[in-house]
């Protein structure tokens, strides 16, 4: 091993801890709050942390050994069918962000209407969509062996050296799929997120203009006070412009990469760094890691259930703390019950009934 393959390698072995650590406690969080499930984008999250998990056991374990080992990590009927996972969780994970992608806009354009228009019956039918789309692809490359180990990503993936035979076929393939998957979704993505983000913009303008006007009716008002509510406004636009870059720009840096260097490797007559090559596989495998972050635990409704949790497991939970502190005062009372009505409340002692 090279000093780029160890860098790799512990660069892999990250992905992996921070994945399986994120998606899990995305899925205790949905498997613990029933508002969570109630919700219809819970459906979306839920079948991305399912990708996201059995990417990461699955796929990137076999990409760590294969960059300790330099070679080939384990059979090849085994490389098939985690070849096979490859293809489907990737392109599974891509539509299940463009599903979420849509619920938001609808949330945001039609948000007197969201309750009709998306269902939980229509958040199904989406993903079977998703489900049917991913398996299609993944098993025509099963089927066709143009899956097994490719020593330019150190990983089980479509591979050209199988599918030299099929020649324009493969070509054809794996340009629908980049073209269907990544780039449908990378569509979706800027078109609803930059609508969102329009009528985003045109609510906050709103709240600035009769913001605005009232502060001109409070001429009295102290400089300090306007500076602040001008502040809240720029911070406010700030906001909502931070997390629309936020979901299309950890797709584009997550994945363009591996997706150009899948179509440059069908038509450059130049080989491509192996180093490189295992650079977009990290890239592509990162996604995984900021998924849960990007769309779950940073929200509030997740944020206040890891709380929850986290208090549960450390027993401080406020019931607990107050019981704990009435069982004490009442034993403290008890104890000093035959001298309590000539003891003087205090600072530091329990005022007893």
């Amino acid at each position: 091993m090279d000093a780029a393959d160890i860098v790799a390698s512990v660069l892999v072995l990250g992905i992996i801890i921070v994945s399986l650590l994120s998606n899990v406690v995305v899925l205790i969080c949905f498997l613990y709050d029933p508002e969570i499930r109630k919700q219809v984008p819970g459906l979306f999250i839920l079948n991305l942390t399912f990708c996201n998990l059995l990417l990461s056991v699955s796929n990137m374990p076999l990409t760590l050994i294969g960059l300790i080992t330099t070679g080939h990590p384990g059979g090849s009927d085994f490389c098939q069918i985690v070849g096979f996972l490859d293809t489907f969780l990737t392109t599974n994970s891509m539509l299940s962000m463009a599903a979420l992608s849509i619920d938001r806009w609808v949330a945001v354009v039609f948000p007197l209407s969201y309750h009709s228009r998306i269902r939980h019956r229509d958040a199904v039918l989406a993903l079977a969509y998703t489900w049917i789309h991913s398996l299609c692809f993944s098993m025509v490359a099963t089927c066709r062996s143009w899956v097994g180990y490719h020593h330019l990503y150190a990983s089980c993936t479509l591979c050209n050296v199988r599918a030299r035979a099929a020649g324009t076929q493969f070509i054809i393939f794996t340009v629908a799929l980049h073209s269907l998957t990544f780039l449908l979704t990378l569509i979706v993505l800027c078109v609803t997120y930059l609508k969102v983000l329009k009528v985003a913009r045109f609510h906050c303008k709103r709240i600035d203009v009769i913001t605005m006007q009232t502060l001109l009716l409070l001429v009295d008002i102290h400089p300090s006070v306007r500076q602040k509510c001008l502040d809240e406004q720029r911070q406010r636009r700030q906001r909502a412009i931070k997390k629309i870059s936020t979901f299309i720009g950890t797709f584009v840096v997550c994945f363009t990469p591996y997706v150009i260097t899948r179509i440059v490797e069908l038509f450059s007559p130049w080989p491509i760094s192996p180093h490189w090559g295992v650079l977009s596989k990290c890239l592509a495998y990162s996604k995984a890691a900021s998924d849960p972050f990007v769309y779950s635990l940073l929200r509030h409704q997740y944020r206040k259930t890891c709380n929850l949790l986290a208090n549960k497991v450390l027993k401080r939970s406020p019931l607990n703390s107050s019981s704990l502190r009435m069982e004490n005062t009442a034993a403290w009372c008890q104890k000093n019950s035959s001298t309590t009505n000539n003891i003087q409340p205090t600072a530091n002692k329990p005022v007893c009934p």
